[in-house]
């Protein structure tokens, strides 16, 4: 990861902590410019402790962008999906036969 490739931002953060969080900047948005992912980090009244969190999701969000899926295993249907299809068929079935004309 290049330095060229992300952004940093620092902001107030919001919620508890009282005049000092109030005051400073101590909130971090990092922005990875060639991906467009954006994460921050204001648990911490320190800049510099926030600026490692954020270091650290933005490269886990990274590395999952890169690990590939396993393909999906196609399973038959358990025993109980069978019936309940089954069930809702027969019910179908019986609906359109109450709707037919009765033969004299």
């Amino acid at each position: 990861m290049n330095k060229q490739d992300i952004r940093i931002d620092f902001f107030r953060g919001s919620g508890p902590g009282g005049q000092h969080r109030n005051t400073s900047e101590t909130g971090v948005r990092i922005t990875h410019l060639p991906s467009g992912l954006v994460v921050t980090a204001t648990e911490s009244r320190s800049r510099h402790q926030n600026l490692q969190k954020a270091m650290a999701r933005l490269e886990e969000k990274l590395a999952a962008r890169l690990r590939k899926r396993r393909p999906r295993i196609a399973t038959r249907p358990g025993k109980n999906a069978i019936l309940r299809r089954l069930d809702g068929k027969r019910r179908q079935r019986e609906k359109k036969q109450r709707r037919r004309k009765v033969d004299e």
